[in-house]
């Protein structure tokens, strides 16, 4: 501030020399006319005092001629000093905003990376994108057996995960998909990730992280990633709900099921597909498939559609066609219904009386119909159904409920994926490796986060080893995990 009124200070001054030296010259070439003037009016008659005057006057003119052009001469280069300084005062401060403007751009950049605290930024471009790109269009020019025969038990199993960045990383909070993000990838080559609101900080921010973790995805595999979030409207928003974006706000489902009008499930569905896909991510975790036929349920809640099976079922559909024509992929949830019960698996083991008739009557109605619309994700809850399975064991690790009534009585042939295996309804009684393996025994096709992703995915590679896993059941998961990839717009 105080250099900014020293510099107008010393502007001022220059000015006003400026202004004097016009002020002189005009002065004197005012002097230098009446001078003329006079002389013209003392010219005598005759011609001889003419002659003498003219010389006189001749003799007494050229000097102030003379000293009129040399103060004018005088004051033009004063003038041209003047306002040669005064431009380079000029640039000296047009060189100083500039130099202000990017400290001030240097200083909001490192304000940024610390607030996205992420991986150091190595990423490479020229030879390594080519290369990418290479690999990326021969794996599409194959087909998924192909590709399914090409990897090795390692990769394979890999692609049955769906973990967190953080989990993949080990960083403590991940923004960016950068040079660790790149070396985890390699060595654990996942079939996706999925997202939460501590992920997403701007929607430029957004938009780099699913572009280049997708570009590492096509560098070392050849396959996209599936990249998820949990968007369902309401209350369950993981960018609506987040203070960096400026999206359109979907209301909570019950509010859209009351209104019986299936129009607005659609729009629902196509408007949080529209922003996601925007920004990458390819995989919504919604619509909500769960019957609400305990008024008690506090878990479920308002992100159901309602009581009525067959009016879910329609809004569940609605939504998967908004969703599918914004290209992100649907997951119904919670399969076998969660709107029955009363507890909650995130805090513990929950159950429900129900018989496999019941369920098929309520709570498996919206879940048929989107089985009829190829739905290509089921998410198995961790739901307990002991008078269908005959044991206490949550639906996401029986084989009873996914194999036999899921995929044999349903007929679904999409990705089964699990509910997310950090929940105590599983870790309060096993652990990452038995979970993980258990789920795969019983028909699932991927895990979502499980409590120890290393531990989890290690014992699944001793399982087969020990002859408790076949690689056949491997390959089956697999072969749906690649076949809906392939099937991703623009990959």
């Amino acid at each position: 501030m105080a250099n900014n009124r020293r510099t107008r200070r010393k502007r001022d001054r220059i000015w006003m020399g400026v202004l004097v030296s016009m002020f002189a010259l005009m002065i004197l070439s005012v002097s230098a006319i009446a001078i003329k003037t006079a002389a013209d009016e003392r010219q005598p008659k005759e011609v001889k005092e003419t002659a003498n005057l003219n010389r006189q006057e001749t003799a007494a003119a050229e000097p102030k001629e003379n000293q009129t052009g040399q103060s004018r001469e005088l004051g033009d280069d004063y003038l041209e000093n003047l306002l040669n300084e005064i431009n380079e005062e000029k640039r000296k401060e047009e060189q100083q905003a500039l130099e202000e403007k990017a400290a001030q751009e240097e200083k909001q950049k490192e304000k940024e990376d610390k607030e996205e605290k992420k991986e150091p930024e190595t990423e490479k471009e020229g030879t390594e994108a080519v290369t990418e790109t290479e690999t990326e269009t021969e794996k599409k020019t194959k087909s998924g057996e192909e590709i399914l025969a090409e990897m090795t038990l390692e990769e394979k199993i890999a692609q049955m995960f769906m973990v967190t960045p953080e989990a993949l990383t080990g960083y403590p909070k991940v923004t960016a998909a950068a040079d660790a993000s790149r070396k985890a990838l390699k060595k654990y080559p996942v079939g996706g990730f999925i997202y939460f609101s501590q992920n997403f900080v701007s929607p430029k921010q957004t938009k780099k992280m699913t572009k280049n973790i997708q570009k590492f995805a096509g560098e070392i595999s050849g396959l996209p990633l599936f990249l998820a979030v949990d968007e369902e409207g309401g209350q369950v928003t993981r960018i609506a709900g987040n203070s960096g974006f400026d999206v359109e706000k979907v209301s909570d489902m019950l509010t859209i099921g009351q209104s019986q009008d299936t129009q607005k499930a659609y729009q629902a569905g196509k408007t949080i597909g529209a922003y996601l896909h925007k920004y990458g991510i390819n995989v919504d975790f919604a619509p909500v498939a769960d019957v609400l036929t305990n008024p008690d349920n506090q878990v479920i809640g308002n992100r159901s559609f309602g009581s009525d099976a067959s009016l879910v079922a329609d809004m569940d559909l609605a939504v998967i066609k908004g969703l599918w024509e914004e290209q992100v992929l649907p997951c119904m949830k919670h399969f076998p219904g969660h709107g029955g019960t009363s507890g909650d698996t995130h805090t513990g083991p929950v159950s429900t009386d129900k018989f496999l008739s019941q369920l098929t009557e309520t709570e498996l109605v919206p879940f048929q119909a989107g089985i009829g619309a190829d739905v290509p994700f089921i998410m198995v809850s961790h739901i307990s159904a002991s008078n269908v399975t005959g044991e206490e064991i949550p639906s996401s690790l029986s084989k009873i409920m996914i194999t036999d009534v899921l995929r044999d009585k349903m007929g679904y042939q999409g990705i089964i994926i699990t509910d997310a295996m950090n929940m105590e309804a599983i870790t309060q009684k096993y652990d990452s490796a038995t979970a993980a393996v258990m789920a795969i025994q019983a028909g699932a096709d991927m895990i979502l986060m499980p409590q120890d992703f290393e531990t989890a995915y290690q014992g699944v590679i001793q399982a087969v080893s020990e002859g408790k896993l076949t690689e056949g059941q491997i390959d089956d998961a697999v072969a749906r995990i690649i076949d809906v990839k392939l099937g991703l717009e623009g990959e």
